[in-house]
């Protein structure tokens, strides 16, 4: 299940801050540290991060951004997860068996398994979870991938068995990614008005200790964890909205670890001996990518003859050199470059303005009064971009704007805070087009995005997309088990958006990611998983730990 949006901090699987008294807690004595020698590993200490967005709640499932799941991954529990090879492995089940006919898939969970607050974790969480991400007063984005189950049961505390009245292919993949929620104390209650939502208890390593609306979160290591006691005692999330503001404090030594862009991971970090000495840096191609998408809703975005033309006057390859620092591929599809699910036969489009010319023209745009920007029915083309507070994005969004003034095409820019940008342009559809990114799950299936039922407020098809074809696709390609087959069929889905043109592709981006020698354990090269597969393993030495001086 992807999450709504990305975050440049969604390439840490473990999201962590501390929330400190000022920008120079560093002291000489730390910045004389020499972080390559050896040390011994020790439990405890405090790992520090910051986000860009606040999240809007804990329930991932009902939130649907990544904000959110960073956070919430810390906390609950799915019933599978992924290895660091990308093998499914169990989470809160030891085992799990599928039926001959494929259609049934009975999970076993472990053996005493508890919340935090120390009550029992059974199957009947389970059920009560999949109950509530189907409940349609609760409007999850979610809830395509499990609205498939006709039967779900819990034959005794341990065993939770899923019924889908035709064999799912992603069935198991979508039970990876559902974080399983407390019955006991959620059962009869609102998941958009509960206070639990900023109170959450949880199964996971950590638990939230405190909340302080737009300063921070702070989690301290859970003593009922299913999985045992992570490494580090305490992750507390400071909320900073600017990127720069979060590289002064990772200079200044408050912070340990946050997204890079790419000059800072390019130029200003290589060019500073004193940076290189305390930070390591991590380079991987992450399974996502930044777009612009249009409001099918609004014209003249409904013309697929504006889109292509929009497309065509695009550079992208000036985006990824200009913003991205050649770190970035120009992509055809909505898949990672080398998977087997990326079309091979697709081609991004060219920039050719003068095929873009054509295309407005055709679709009726002239500029009838030589003000250099195009009419239709006496009403001049001019529209906004939207996106969040992400300089690369806001970059992106003004080389946009230069070159389609330069095919006769008015645009303007907004750059809107996180949780604002989300509650009040993309849950309500009131924007013309954003610039903004998709994070993916590693199976093909996107439903959720891009089939025409997902449009209600929240649902992630926000920008109004319908095509008969793709539908058929898309809920085809859930229901074929055979992965060559399944390959053509999303290769054909790719390609008939490609055509469509209802986003356009600005770059598979790499996540390029700064974190701090003294945190150790991290496995480097990464494996498939990423960086952050072990992040539980991740210590400090006790040697290399600050002062911690937090605020509560």
């Amino acid at each position: 299940m992807p999450p709504l949006l990305l975050n440049l901090n969604t390439v840490i699987c473990l999201s962590f801050a501390l929330v400190m008294t000022g920008c120079n807690v560093s002291s000489g004595k730390q910045d004389q540290i020499d972080y390559n020698i050896d040390a011994p590993k020790a439990p405890g200490g405090t790992l520090i991060n910051a986000m860009t967005g606040e999240p809007s709640g804990l329930i991932s499932m009902i939130a649907g951004e990544s904000a959110s799941s960073a956070i919430s991954s810390n906390i609950f529990n799915s019933l599978l997860k992924y290895d660091k090879n990308l093998e499914l492995q169990g989470d809160l089940v030891e085992r799990w068996q599928i039926s001959s006919d494929q259609k049934t898939i009975t999970f076993k969970l472990k053996p005493n398994l508890k919340w935090a607050d120390n009550q029992p974790l059974t199957s009947a969480d389970a059920l009560f979870t999949w109950q509530a991400v189907t409940n349609e007063k609760n409007a999850s984005p979610y809830a395509s991938d499990f609205l498939l189950v006709k039967k779900a049961e819990t034959p005794d505390a341990q065993t939770f068995r899923v019924t889908y009245e035709q064999a799912y292919a992603p069935a198991l993949d979508s039970w990876a990614g559902l974080q399983i929620l407390p019955k006991h104390l959620l059962e009869g209650k609102d998941l958009h008005t509960t206070a639990f939502a900023r109170n959450p208890v949880g199964s996971h390593y950590y638990k939230l200790d405190s909340w302080k609306h737009g300063e921070y979160l702070k989690l301290s290591r859970n003593a009922h964890s299913v999985l045992g006691q992570a490494q580090i005692d305490q992750l507390i999330t400071r909320i900073i909205p600017d990127n720069s503001a979060q590289f002064l404090e990772l200079m200044a030594d408050n912070i340990d670890l946050m997204g890079l862009d790419p000059i800072k991971y390019s130029r200003i970090i290589p060019a500073r001996p004193e940076l290189q000495k305390k930070l390591a840096l991590y380079k991987e191609l992450g399974n996502s990518y930044t777009y612009m998408g249009f409001n099918l809703k609004h014209k003249p975005f409904d013309d697929v003859r504006v889109r292509r033309a929009i497309n065509y006057a695009i550079d992208k390859q000036e985006i990824i050199d200009g913003v991205y620092l050649g770190l970035g591929i120009n992509i055809a599809s909505p898949y990672k470059p080398g998977t087997r699910w990326s079309n091979p036969a697709l081609t991004p489009y060219p920039y050719d303005p003068a095929k873009a010319r054509a295309l407005l023209k055709e679709a009726g745009f002239t500029d009838q009064n030589g003000d250099g920007i195009l009419e239709r029915d006496g009403k001049a083309f001019s529209f906004e971009i939207i996106t969040n507070q992400n300089k690369e994005r806001e970059k992106s969004a003004v080389l946009i704007q230069r070159r389609l003034k330069e095919v006769g095409i008015d645009v303007q820019i907004r750059a809107i805070e996180w949780a604002s940008f989300i509650s009040r342009f993309i849950k309500t559809g009131d924007f013309d087009a954003v610039v903004l990114g998709w994070g993916l799950g590693l199976d093909p299936d996107q439903y959720n995005i891009w089939h025409s039922s997902q449009q209600a407020p929240g649902q992630f098809n926000f920008i109004g997309y319908q095509n008969p074809k793709v539908d058929q696709l898309l809920e085809k390609g859930r229901l074929e088990l055979n992965p060559d087959k399944r390959m053509e069929i999303y290769h054909e889905f790719a390609k008939t958006l490609l055509d469509d043109s209802p986003i356009i592709y600005l770059s598979a981006g790499y996540g390029l990611t700064a974190i701090h020698k003294r945190v150790r354990g991290i496995d480097n090269p990464a494996p498939p998983a990423g960086i952050g597969h072990n992040s539980q393993d991740w210590y400090i030495p006790q040697s290399f730990r600050r002062n911690e001086i937090a605020t509560h």
